[in-house]
Formats: C-alpha cells, sequence, structure tokens
C-alpha cells in the first residue's frame, strides 16, 4: 500500500480536497486502483449535525454515512464508492479509545494522546485503506489521505487562534511515515500564493512559513502545489525551491482555472506521473492512459460551451455555495452531456414571500424576476420552516406556468404540499415538520423517527426504490430499470393514506419503496416536466455519468426531453 498525505497551509478552502481528488484521478488513469480517506480534527462525531453555514452541504454515502462535502469530490472525480469510515474525525478517535478503555483493552494503563490516540489514527488509516472501493472489489494500492488541519500552521506563526484538536493527527502522521517507510509514504503541501493589489507581487512568504512550521512538527514535503490566482512566474518556483529544500520540479503551480476538471491536466502536465513513478516505485508508464485524455476533452468541451440553460435553485442557504455543491455538480454534469453551460442563480426562498415584500420591496422584485425568466426551477433538500412559503410559491408558479420542475428530499414534500392547498383545496395541508396540528397531514414523521437525539437517526444511504407503472418520464429516464438504488437523508414521509386523492387528480406516485409504504417519486401528468424524488439524486452523479432527475430537468428546460427520449435515451453527438 502506497500512502499519499495531502496538508494545507496558509488558510483553508484553498483547494486542497480538488487537488488530492486530481491527484487520485491521475494515478488511477494509470491503471492504479485508488481510495480517499479525509481527517477532520472537529471533535463531531460526523457531519450530520453541521449547519450547512458552517462546513457546506453533508455528503451522505452508499452506507449512511454523514460526512465532508470533500468525499463527495473523491467519489466524482475516481467514480468510486466510499464509506463513513473513510472520513475521520477527532470525535470517532477520541470514541474509539474511550470505548476500548472502557472494555478493558489498555490492561489498566494510563491512556494518552501519545500513544493511544496516535496509534488509533494509525490503525485505523491502514485498515480503512485496504476496503475495496470498485466496482471490482480488488483492494485499492493507493491511498490519499487529506489532513484539514491548516489553522494549526497559523497557530505555530502565532497569526490566529489554532486548531489544536489536529496536533494528535500530526504526530500520529510524523510517526506513520517511519513506519510505512519511505518508499511508501509521500507528503504533499498545499499552499497559497498571494498577490496583492498593492504590489502586484506574487509572495513566497507565507508558503516558506508553513512549510518550516510543518518541518518543525516532523513532516517534511516531497511535493509543494502552490494555488494562485494567476499562473506563477518561474522566478516564483525558483525561490519556493530554494527556500523550502525541494527541487523545482517538486513545486507545482495550480492558478484559478475555468473549470476543475482542468486541475488534473494541470498536475499532468507538470509531470507528477513520472515524479510518482520514481518517488513511490509505481509499475506505472509515464504517460497516463485514455481516462486522462478523456478528462482533457471535457475540459475542453467545457470551455468551448456556447449554449447556456438557466436554472433557478430556490432554497435558504444561498449565500454559501457549498451549501449545494452536490446539487451544483450534478446539474453542471448535465448541462456539459447536453453541450450547455449551466447558469445557476440562486434564490433566497424567503425573498419569493410577501412578507419580504413588504420589508424589502426591491428584494423581492428581484427574487420574482429571477425565478420568471429562469428556463427550469429546482427544491433541494432542507430542514426548518424557515423560507417555506416562498419554496411553496415557486413551485406553484412552476406547476401552473409549466416550467420544468425538480423538487429533492424537502422539494417533493413541500411539492405535495403545494398541489393539496391547491388542487385539492386542502388550505390547510402542511408536514407535520412544521405544523403538528394540521388538519391535512400529507406530509408525516416516519415511525421509526426518534425525536431525541438528532445525530444519526435519519432514514440514511442507499435504498431501493420500485417503479410502480411503465409511463414514468424518470423511469425512462434510468434507462427503463424496474427499480433504482439512490441515496436517502430523510426523517418525514408522504403520507401514504392520502396518497389516492392526489393520483385521482393527475399526480402520481410513481415509485415505492421495496414494501410499497413509502412514496418515492412523483410525477404530474400534462406538464412537461414535474418531478420530485424523495431521494437525493445528486450524491451519486458524475462527470461522465450524469443523475437521471437532473438530466431530466436539465433537457426539458432546453426543450430536448421529448426528442431524447424519441432517441431511446441516447444524447445526440
Amino acid at each position: 500500500m502506497k500512502y499519499i498525505l495531502v496538508t494545507g497551509g496558509v488558510i483553508s478552502g484553498i483547494g486542497k480536497g480538488i487537488i488530492a481528488s486530481s491527484i487520485g484521478t491521475i494515478l488511477k488513469s494509470c491503471g492504479l486502483r485508488v481510495t480517499a480517506i479525509k481527517i477532520d480534527p472537529y471533535i463531531n462525531i460526523d457531519a450530520g449535525t453541521f449547519s450547512p453555514y458552517e462546513h457546506g452541504e453533508v455528503f451522505v454515502l452508499n452506507d449512511g454515512g454523514e460526512v465532508d462535502l470533500d468525499l463527495g469530490n473523491y467519489e466524482r472525480f475516481l467514480d468510486i464508492n466510499l464509506y463513513k469510515d473513510n472520513n475521520i474525525t477527532t470525535g470517532k478517535i477520541y470514541q474509539h479509545v474511550i470505548n476500548k478503555e472502557r472494555h478493558g483493552d489498555y490492561l489498566g494503563k494510563t491512556v494518552q494522546v501519545v500513544p493511544h490516540i496516535t496509534d488509533a489514527v494509525q490503525e485505523w488509516v491502514m485498515n480503512q485503506a485496504k476496503v475495496p472501493v470498485d466496482d471490482d472489489r480488488k483492494e485499492p494500492q493507493i491511498c490519499v489521505i487529506e489532513a484539514s488541519m491548516e489553522p494549526l500552521f497559523l497557530f505555530q506563526l502565532g497569526g490566529t487562534i489554532g486548531d489544536i484538536e489536529g496536533m494528535p493527527f500530526i504526530e500520529a502522521f510524523r510517526q506513520f511515515q517511519f513506519k510505512a517507510k519511505r518508499e511508501n509514504f509521500c507528503n504533499i503541501h498545499v499552499s497559497l500564493v498571494p498577490q496583492p493589489n498593492a504590489t502586484g507581487e506574487q509572495k513566497t512568504k507565507p508558503t516558506q512559513n508553513s512549510v518550516r512550521a510543518l518541518r518543525g512538527l516532523g513532516l517534511s514535503p516531497d511535493l509543494i502545489v502552490c494555488r494562485s490566482a494567476k499562473p506563477i512566474e518561474m522566478a516564483v518556483k525558483e525561490k519556493i525551491s530554494m527556500f523550502c529544500h525541494v527541487e523545482p520540479e517538486q513545486v507545482i503551480f495550480i492558478h484559478d482555472v475555468s473549470s476543475t476538471y482542468r486541475v488534473p491536466i494541470l498536475l499532468e502536465e507538470q509531470g507528477i506521473i513520472k515524479y510518482f513513478k520514481q518517488r513511490l516505485n509505481l509499475p506505472i508508464d509515464d504517460q497516463p492512459s485514455d481516462l486522462l485524455m478523456k478528462w482533457k476533452k471535457m475540459a475542453d468541451r467545457y470551455e468551448r460551451l456556447l449554449k447556456v440553460c438557466s436554472i433557478a435553485l430556490v432554497g435558504k442557504y444561498t449565500k454559501l455555495s457549498d451549501c449545494y455543491a452536490s446539487v451544483f455538480k450534478a446539474l453542471e454534469h448535465s448541462a456539459l452531456a447536453i453541450n450547455h453551460k449551466l447558469d445557476l442563480m440562486y434564490i433566497d426562498s424567503t425573498e419569493l414571500e410577501r412578507s419580504t415584500e413588504a420589508e424589502n420591496s426591491v428584494k423581492y422584485h428581484q427574487a420574482w424576476h429571477k425565478l420568471c425568466k429562469a428556463d427550469g426551477i429546482l427544491v433541494p433538500g432542507g430542514f426548518g420552516i424557515r423560507g417555506t412559503e416562498g419554496k411553496l410559491q415557486a413551485i406553484s408558479w412552476a406547476r401552473t406556468k409549466k416550467k420544468p420542475f425538480l423538487g429533492v428530499c424537502l422539494g417533493m414534500q413541500l411539492a405535495v404540499v403545494e398541489f393539496a392547498r391547491n388542487c385539492l383545496n386542502w388550505k390547510d395541508a402542511n408536514s407535520t415538520e412544521f405544523d403538528p396540528d394540521t388538519k391535512y397531514p400529507v406530509v408525516i414523521d416516519m415511525p421509526e423517527h426518534n425525536p431525541g437525539d438528532m445525530g444519526g437517526t435519519m432514514r440514511l444511504g442507499k435504498r431501493r426504490t420500485v417503479f410502480k407503472t411503465q409511463n414514468s418520464v424518470l423511469r425512462r429516464l434510468y434507462g427503463d430499470e424496474t427499480f433504482v438504488e439512490e441515496r436517502h437523508r430523510h426523517r418525514y414521509e408522504v403520507n401514504p393514506e392520502l396518497t389516492h386523492c392526489f393520483e385521482e387528480k393527475g399526480l402520481k406516485f410513481v415509485g415505492h419503496d421495496t414494501e410499497g409504504n413509502r412514496m418515492e417519486i412523483i410525477e404530474l401528468e400534462n406538464h412537461p416536466y414535474f418531478v420530485g424524488v424523495q431521494f437525493h439524486p445528486e450524491f451519486s452523479s458524475r462527470p461522465m455519468k450524469p443523475s437521471p432527475p437532473y438530466l431530466g430537468l436539465l433537457l426539458a428546460a432546453t426543450g430536448t426531453l421529448n426528442a431524447y427520449l424519441q432517441r431511446g435515451c441516447k444524447l445526440s453527438p
């Protein structure tokens, strides 16, 4: 097993996840089996209870793990399926060690950070690195480990409050590099090269300090990946090489690019395959296979797109795009598949509500203007009552104006509520999440829902959805399969006792769970595309395999859905 540790310096959010994913993609293109592990130093057991504004979206895995969104990057880039144990947190490690202590596994010894916590980190990494993540179920050969510990280096420099929880992980990998042996362990350090507007000069001092701090903790970078807004000059590369004690070919530059699909290409062009072959003694050719060539063609095609399709995303976490990272990627994959550039317009659902019109009429009319000019409308998942009335307004607009619409999770539930209020004339219809005493509880909490603990108590992970009819647009988009398996994350469901009332009026429940009790897919008759899904298809979308519900939305928004279906669900060249 070969291990590649990716650390970060100077600031967080400079693209460690994309770079780690891109490195994995390059190695996979060389015929190697690659897995990935993400280390987060927070004390939470998992990401399930985070506000999206804290760490972005919560990504859900097949096994129901609620994890950091970077695992979504790994899955999309590498086309693999990871597990909840591929996301290590301080909380998980400490819980694991404390449970062992309670069981008496340490035989009365004093349990300490070193060696017990650090040993637990190393054992976890070694065990999880062996777990197959590809469809062929073979053991991986390369494990890319991303460690989120940038604030630690700022602490070492005395700049800001330090991320003290990250110290055990640094120490664990300081020890691990000797346990794994040099030919099996490589450290890549991702740093920022800022360019202040005042001088226009690219500054290397933050990178020098970051590398010095890392070395002081016992880890020496083999590769330094420098992030910058613009391409970095050769003089800057030579300066970093000199002051950070690495060869010039060990300094890699990644500037801001038009799409993340370009990052693996930039890394490959700077000789990273040749370096890994020599440094880790890998049995590979110097040149990548067809897989990376496909990435290059995809990146080139993305940059040449001329036709635009606009989608309005109506949600409550619109101030931070990472809150809907997988939704954006699923839309982007689908737009690319039909040779369109995606114009995603984020609309705060509260700004569509009448209360906003009274408080700030400009915001209200701007939000409605964006909604009206969109080619399609998407209402994603979410929790809580804030903004639900605005989402209902958007759904009503999509239904009555025959705008292509996709509702995901809460978006599907609200589509049912909207239909009940305006087509069945159940004016008080609601979800018991928002009104426990509603006269028409069209969305109810599930029997197994535990209202006590919040973490890990939802219906999570991959579940099977069975199509109940041949006459379904989504079934045809899925290739006329009798069932699909997609990932779920919800506590509430459509009330199965009331579904016959909706079906009589044209809102069909075309997909159920395997027992036939849970409503999974809705489709509205006599509408270009009005679809709701209880699951989250965005988590399974891949750059070269777009998600069918999202692809259907983009096809309908561009007026090509019927032609696509008539061609037998084959994309035009």
